[in-house]
């Protein structure tokens, strides 16, 4: 795609909402289970389920998925399909491209071995191997912008509202979009 194709697929959508703010403000989902028999959470993912799982340093068999893998895997998607439109809306000369991130986990807090020790990444680092003959200053402005449009970034860099709740489940109250049991089973609702 060039930054013609690129322009012409975002011109309306930025005109829409240029116009109306409102329909810029989009709702992401992501939907889990966890597992009957294991410790996993079975994750929809729109193409596949995908079975997340302890990581092998907590006791996991490494079989299933690792969130804190996915994580980086999210921001490593991102970030490279943010540098991909960055470099094409810049016209930036941009050959073959890779995108690798890391991050540095102490295991001790999330087993509650040590109070001290956080839970999660203590540090996170995103690299790019760019293969082009741009000058530095290009190579800078482009990962500049990368880095204030990729979601994933901003979202772990600019930490945003989190709120967590539970509902308890009755037998008879379906989760959204599925049928009562009884309903599923023949039956009649009292």
């Amino acid at each position: 795609m060039d930054v013609t194709a690129l322009k012409a697929m975002q011109a309306p959508l930025k005109e829409a909402y240029r116009d109306d703010a409102s329909r810029a403000l989009i709702t992401l989902r992501a939907k889990g289970s966890i597992d009957d028999e294991s410790i996993a959470c079975k994750v929809e993912t729109g193409r596949a389920l995908a079975v997340a799982g302890l990581h092998p340093a907590t006791g996991g068999s490494g079989l299933e998925l690792c969130s804190g893998d996915m994580l980086l895997e999210a921001l490593v998607a991102c970030a490279g399909v943010t540098l991909k439109a960055v470099a094409t809306a810049l016209e930036f000369r941009l050959g073959a491209a890779t995108v690798e991130a890391e991050g540095d986990l102490d295991f001790r807090g999330t087993l509650g071995v040590a109070k001290d020790a956080p839970v999660g990444f203590r540090a996170v680092r995103l690299n790019f191997g760019l293969d082009t003959d741009e000058p530095q200053e290009r190579i800078d402005t482009l990962l500049k912008l990368t880095e204030r449009y990729c979601v994933v970034f901003q979202t772990i860099n600019q930490k945003p509202e989190l709120t967590v709740s539970a509902r308890g489940l009755s037998a008879n109250l379906p989760l959204e979009g599925e049928m009562p049991p009884k309903a599923a089973e023949g039956g009649r609702l009292a």
